[in-house]
């Protein structure tokens, strides 16, 4: 049967960028350059009703459509080859009620924006470390950084989530999602990841005061790895859910690895908590000290700047510390590590009192509650020559480290991943696709690795 299209077309508003236009090759590019797509449209929203005509607009037309905030999306999903994209980079606004501890933060935000507006007012949100990643994809997915093992993932603080859905057969709506009213959509998007149900426009948070916190980062030569990194596994959990650290190894042609951390206390204290971090190996340089948080964002987030363009990664989950044979394998593909940009980065998130495992798996539809701390394999180069070398490395070091983890993180997605549900969502799989149905029983939202509406 034909599907017979609506005559009235709906306009597109907001400011529109067509192949063509002066800016259209900014516009459409990826953080990822390994992506290199060409949309038929990106409208750059600056109010929820731009958001509403572009959705209208991809129905009336049978056009695909994507939606997009920091355009971080390791697999490129944020883009697509002549469809639109929907893009909220331009609605950035911050609203931050100390008396109630609330912040309204629109989803085209990026972290560094958002750290330093809640910061104007001496609050903080648990967030991640890349300056530029936006807030949209962060929290949907759930969003890990250096305050989570206190105050849990950026989607747990999430308290109402705004959002343009589908609606009938060619529409779409505004609708706002709480613990009241459509709290399935909610819970949905507490770590169901981003672009599944619809465009989400505006976040209410649950912000904690902040002001001053401890930082530290220690660094060991290469050869340390046997006696450092178990070190640190024991270490990392065990450890006051005050304190939340990352160890990264780099490839044996730098010869790094460094242990970083950020501590709700003072230096002194912080100087105690590192000890047996400072008695594995032999550090080469050790920094402990004591900033204003907004300093302590900067610190962390200079480790994302001026990486190589182009990369991949896949990320999963320890749920207990890697056996000598799990250490082995780390030392072995980072010793054949395709270039100099290969690393391994782990970030510890359970133990000892952790605001994220007390969450019950089920709560929220990030199901990882238990897992002690996240992976992050990554591979990173500069020219296509070198492609295909760095992510056949990247998929067999997973292959490898698979007995000894778990899953993956929705916002670390991994397209070589055949049972994606199951690594991403695990038992909340079911619950999820319940919720596309209801939402989007037409599947407007869809990509490569959405939850399906069956």
């Amino acid at each position: 049967m034909v599907q017979h299209r609506k005559k009235t077309g709906t306009q597109l508003t907001g400011r529109i960028v067509v192949p063509g236009s002066p800016s259209y090759n900014r516009a459409r590019m990826e953080f990822n350059r390994r992506f290199d797509k060409f949309p038929r449209v990106i409208v750059f929203c600056r109010r929820t009703q731009d958001v509403i005509n572009a959705v209208k607009w991809a129905r009336e037309r049978g056009v695909r459509l994507r939606a997009r905030s920091g355009r971080h999306s390791y697999e490129g999903f944020s883009s697509v080859n002549g469809g639109i994209i929907i893009d909220v980079s331009e609605m950035n606004k911050v609203k931050v009620d100390r008396k109630k501890m609330v912040a309204q933060v629109q989803t085209g935000n990026p972290l560094a924006r958002v750290y330093r507006k809640l910061w104007n007012k001496r609050v903080a949100l648990p967030a991640g470390t890349a300056p530029d990643v936006g807030v949209g994809g962060l929290t949907l997915g759930g969003g890990i950084g250096l305050l989570s093992r206190k105050y849990g993932l950026t989607c747990d603080n999430l308290k109402q989530v705004k959002m343009v859905v589908a609606s009938g057969r060619y529409g779409a709506k505004t609708i706002i999602a709480n613990k009241k009213r459509h709290s399935d959509l909610l819970w949905a998007s507490r770590g169901g990841g981003g672009g599944n149900f619809g465009i989400a426009t505006s976040y209410t948070f649950r912000v904690r005061p902040i002001s001053t916190v401890s930082i530290y980062s220690i660094t060991w030569k290469w050869r340390d790895l046997e006696k450092v990194f178990p070190t640190w596994q024991r270490w990392a959990p065990s450890v006051t859910n005050r304190l939340t650290s990352t160890i990264e190894v780099a490839a044996k042609q730098v010869g790094t690895i460094v242990s970083t951390g950020q501590l709700l206390g003072g230096a002194k204290e912080l100087r105690r908590l590192i000890q047996p971090l400072l008695q594995a190996g032999t550090p080469v340089k050790v920094m402990v000290r004591t900033v204003p948080f907004i300093e302590a964002t900067k610190f962390f987030a200079a480790s994302d700047l001026n990486l190589e363009p182009k990369f991949k990664i896949t990320g999963a989950y320890g749920f207990k510390p890697l056996p000598r044979e799990g250490v082995q394998i780390i030392r072995d593909f980072l010793s054949k590590a395709p270039n100099r940009h290969s690393t391994v980065w782990c970030q510890s998130l359970g133990g000892a009192g952790s605001a994220v495992s007390q969450v019950s798996p089920t709560a929220t539809a990030y199901p990882h509650r238990k897992a002690e701390t996240i992976y992050e394999l990554s591979a990173r180069w500069r020219n296509d020559g070198e492609q295909q070398r760095n992510i056949r490395w990247v998929e067999r070091f997973r292959r490898a480290l698979r007995p000894f983890v778990v899953g993956d993180y929705v916002n670390f997605p991994d397209l070589k991943i055949k049972n994606w549900p199951k690594a991403y969502y695990s038992v909340n799989f079911p619950r999820l696709t319940r919720v596309k149905r209801k939402y989007d029983p037409h599947n407007v939202f869809r990509f490569a690795q959405s939850i399906p509406v069956k």
